[in-house]
């Protein structure tokens, strides 16, 4: 069934449903185990496997490059849909379609001939970027340096999201000589890395979002690239994953606890109806969920559109174009965040007024999709998208660029 027979609109792109069916039956089989994992704790290595399996890893490339000519929007409602079948394996991904959307855009050269390659045999990307502790905010701990002639790699990541699942890892370093921030890519079986899941939050507890260190690992030349020549609306487009993955887990909530109502026999005294399937208030309340999923959805592909443009603009090579169509996807992700994040965390609390204590027990966890979405929404803390909305609004003000988290100097 596709989206429009789901009453969740229009997909982004004619050929959007043809890419869907492909992954559909994947996605199902994701659901199916999504809970029997999140009880368990079980990492998500399985899930990953079959998407890689199937294609998914090189959907954003062209069709002549090897891939399925997926554009950004495409991926973002595949994202969404995947999202609802398991959030935890949507942001273990997220780093993985962020480093490919950089790699469609370059212009041909040796980097994009070598990365489209191993992306076409659906070798995937985690990420090491965030440093924890006193990290310096405007640069990072973690060092390239020469020894015996050839660069190696020294520091700690934490927030490594989907590195433990993944062939290669990016990495933000700090050159020791000339004082360059660095994106390097490395393998993660490489001698000297090593990826821990001790990732401790209470949500996205199948992400492996812990530790990652590397101790004098080899990093070839081709692999080291300059991190400000990467594209420029890759903040846009990492924040708008979470967005997808939010809009996901709304339609997870819906789908789980119009469950639970369907087949409750048991009602109050005090109902509006004998049977919870037939209260008008029970289903008012999923009626309201289910129309913050249906907006968070409809409200993240409009953004997906802006990131579709900045894509154009890159590859067409106007500087003063790409600039604005960065800064007004910036802008658009901006004014989202908070409105998405609001109405799944709301809708997360709200459906437990539709069923009642028996909800709260452990086996349903029911609970997840708000500590879920709990968990993605403080990746972006919303009171700054507010404010630097606001200053657009009142002053005309563009986004920041980049943004990056530690300690001031």
């Amino acid at each position: 069934m596709t989206q429009l027979d789901h009453a969740w609109g229009a997909g982004p792109s004619d050929r959007f449903e043809i890419l869907a069916d492909r992954f559909r039956p994947i996605f199902n089989r994701i659901a199916e185990g999504a809970l029997a994992r999140e009880t368990a704790r079980v990492l998500p290595h399985e899930p990953i496997a079959w998407l890689k399996q199937a294609g998914f890893m090189r959907a954003r490339l062209p069709e002549a490059e090897g891939g399925l000519g997926a554009s950004a929007s495409d991926i973002f409602a595949l994202l969404i849909e995947l999202s609802e079948a398991d959030s935890n394996v949507t942001q273990a991904l997220r780093a993985h379609f962020g480093f490919v959307e950089d790699i469609v855009g370059l212009k041909p050269g040796p980097r994009r001939t070598l990365w489209v390659e191993r992306i076409a045999k659906d070798e995937s990307i985690g990420s090491a970027w965030t440093e924890i502790g006193d990290a310096p905010l405007d640069g990072f701990a973690t060092r390239i340096s020469h020894k015996d002639g050839a660069m190696v790699l020294n520091g700690a990541k934490f927030y490594t999201t989907g590195s433990l699942f993944a062939d290669w890892i990016d990495i933000g370093a700090t050159h020791d000589e000339t004082g360059e921030t660095l994106a390097v890519t490395v393998r993660r079986d490489s001698i000297g890395v090593e990826v821990v899941d001790d990732w401790d939050g209470f949500g996205q507890i199948g992400t492996a979002s812990g530790t990652a260190r590397f101790s004098d690992v080899a990093v070839s030349a081709q692999d080291a690239v300059l991190e400000e020549g990467r594209f420029l609306y890759s903040p846009a487009f990492y924040q708008l994953v979470h967005l997808a993955t939010l809009a996901g887990i709304g339609r997870a909530i819906v789908r789980d606890v119009a469950d639970v109502v369907k087949n409750r026999r048991r009602t109050y005294s005090n109902a509006a109806s004998s049977v919870p399937a037939t209260d008008p208030q029970v289903l008012q309340v999923i009626g309201r969920a289910r129309s913050a999923a249906y907006s968070a959805s409809a409200i993240t592909l409009q953004v997906a559109r802006a990131l579709d443009r900045a894509a154009d603009a890159r590859l067409v090579g106007d500087w003063a174009d790409y600039r604005k169509a960065v800064d007004i996807a910036e802008l658009e992700t901006s004014q989202s965040l908070t409105v998405v994040s609001g109405l799944i965390l709301d809708a997360a609390t709200n459906v437990f007024d539709a069923v009642g204590a028996s909800a709260t027990r452990k086996g349903l966890a029911l609970d997840r999709h708000w500590r879920n979405a709990r968990t993605l929404s403080s990746h972006n803390p919303r009171v700054y998208k507010d404010r630097i909305v606001g200053d657009y609004a009142v002053n005309g003000t563009l986004p920041p660029e980049q943004w990056q988290i530690g300690t001031p100097a």
